[in-house]
């Protein structure tokens, strides 16, 4: 009698280790320190406000925070080596954009790093809206009158190139004008926004983040979004295809991705929690008011996508007459 009950009490005693021990696993005692987002860049930019949005929604629902770096500069390559270079354990990931993810591996004849191999997809984001802004002294109100004076003026006008999208953008716009501008690179359009409102600069592609206020406030001259249709955040700009100039081949886009070989059990827990954030009405509303389009996918969706854009980055950036260097 004595020894079935230690029987008993032995089986009794070990039950919530047991229990304890399957619940310990990769994915469900994950996160228990705090979590990296490296973004490419700097502090101010969309990049930036993006990801904190998501970044103090998600940490509610993982009950870690979620720290933002930003590390501006090479295009973005910067950001991508930090999380290549991570530990894959669930604590950093690339809050990336199109910049590092498909323009890098195809501008460079000796890319940093191979983006199908060395980063693990976790979630598409979603895209960008871009506005074509001058500053007040350029005589022109519209694309159309911006060409012409291009026209007139060859070479005489500069433009910032504060991340891939603009400048690769910048650049297909030119080109099909047959106008010529020069292009002045910058880390991030942070840095670039105080040339342009000071007149340094004469225009820019720049997002909805750094330009708005400026456009308000009658510092700066919308002329465009790049993007196929009108902003509701500026309902009464013309879109590209409205200034006559057809749609654009590329658009600016965000996804997470972490460092390779990343555990399924924290893959698929960071995409389940994408995917809800993405989907929360607050979270939606506070990304919209920042231009941007927010839309949520699988990890296998996501490295289909991650392929083809790599392919229309190539072209398009072949078209700008942009060689790897």
């Amino acid at each position: 009698m004595h020894m079935r009950i230690a029987v008993v009490m032995a089986a009794l005693f070990f039950l919530p280790a047991a229990g304890h021990a399957q619940r310990s696993g990769a994915g469900d005692a994950y996160p228990v320190k705090p979590i990296r987002f490296v973004i490419p860049f700097g502090a101010g930019s969309a990049s930036d406000a993006l990801a904190r949005i998501n970044a103090q929604a998600l940490s509610q629902l993982l009950g870690q925070p979620i720290v933002v770096v930003p590390k501006p500069g090479a295009d973005g390559a910067l950001s991508g080596l930090e999380v290549k270079r991570a530990a894959a354990d669930g604590y950093t990931f690339l809050y990336g954009t199109n910049s590092p993810l498909a323009v890098v591996p195809n501008i460079r004849k000796e890319p940093p790093y191979d983006v199908l191999k060395d980063f693990t997809p976790v979630s598409f984001i979603g895209e960008n809206t871009f506005f074509i802004v001058v500053h007040p002294s350029l005589p022109v109100k519209t694309i159309a009158e911006l060409v012409t004076y291009a026209k007139a003026n060859p070479k005489k006008l500069n433009y910032a190139s504060a991340n891939t999208y603009a400048l690769v953008a910048t650049a297909l716009f030119a080109k099909k004008n047959d106008i010529q501008m020069l292009s002045v690179p910058y880390k991030s359009e942070p840095d670039a926004i105080v040339d342009l409102l000071s007149g340094r600069l004469h225009l820019m592609n720049g997002t909805v983040t750094t330009v708005a206020a400026h456009v308000k406030e009658g510092k700066l001259r919308v002329l465009a979004t790049t993007l196929p249709e009108r902003s509701p955040l500026m309902p009464d700009v013309p879109s590209f295809p409205e200034a006559g100039q057809g749609k654009f081949p590329i658009g600016p886009w965000f996804a997470l991705v972490g460092p390779a070989d990343l555990p399924r059990a924290i893959v698929a827990r960071m995409n389940k929690e994408m995917v809800a954030i993405l989907a929360q009405p607050a979270v939606r509303e506070q990304m919209q008011k920042q231009g941007f389009m927010p839309r949520s996918s699988t990890p296998e969706a996501l490295t289909a996508y991650m392929k083809e854009q790599l392919g229309i980055w190539k072209s398009a950036l072949k078209l700008a007459g942009m060689e790897p260097q």
